[in-house]
């Protein structure tokens, strides 16, 4: 139902209790997060209250972009609050993403930049890229890949010399030992400070 100007209203004391039975219109709020959740008209007789979690007083209005009206801690009063639900936050100490799921401001530890890679330290109020760490780990992975490839051709040197030694290596093998030994001698002189613009010699296909 609806309140109308022909309607009784009730009257409230200052401890919340009816002291005139008739209409009242109350708003509510969520249990937990205490955000505005609605009104209701509400019949109230002597001595009795409004429901739980529902306050008299009317919120304000209009409605602020961005944030959300609740009520305070205290339940003295409504307050609007950063509603920031759904967006995306980022730890600054370890750059690890999560979507935030409740009202309020964003805590100190938090932040809605993306971290531009996984270099980045924060510093102040923006990311700034750790480039030795970044350089370094670029060398890291191009040694490993270095020493992959070395591998590999040791290996398929290693068989084909075999063969060799042995008086059966086939024409084909021959020539695959050769290029492999070739390849070896080429992977020796790639520069590994030119990463990760690495020039890397392709590999023998048999």
């Amino acid at each position: 139902m609806t309140i109308s100007t022909q309607d009784v209203r009730a009257v409230l004391a200052a401890e919340g209790l009816a002291t005139q039975a008739g209409w009242l219109r109350v708003y509510h709020v969520d249990v937990f997060t205490r955000e505005y959740d609605g009104y209701s008209d509400e019949y109230l007789m002597v001595g009795t209250g409004i429901p739980a979690h529902s306050y008299a007083d009317e919120p304000p209005q209009p409605e602020v972009e961005g944030q959300a009206l609740r009520r305070s801690s205290d339940g003295l009063q409504w307050e609007w609050v950063p509603d920031l639900r759904g967006q995306t936050a980022y730890d600054t100490q370890t750059r690890q993403p999560q979507v935030m799921s409740e009202l309020g401001a964003l805590p100190a530890n938090l932040t809605l930049l993306p971290p531009a890679s996984a270099f980045d330290r924060w510093e102040g109020a923006q990311w700034v890229t750790d480039t030795a760490a970044y350089q370094a780990s670029l060398a890291q992975s191009a040694r490993q890949e270095y020493d992959a490839r070395r591998q590999i051709a040791h290996d398929r040197i290693r068989e084909l010399t075999y063969a060799q030694e042995l008086d059966i290596a086939t024409e084909q093998e021959t020539e695959a030992l050769k290029s492999w030994k070739i390849y070896l001698v080429q992977l020796s002189r790639v520069d590994l400070n030119h990463t990760p613009d690495i020039d890397w010699p392709t590999p023998p296909s048999h």
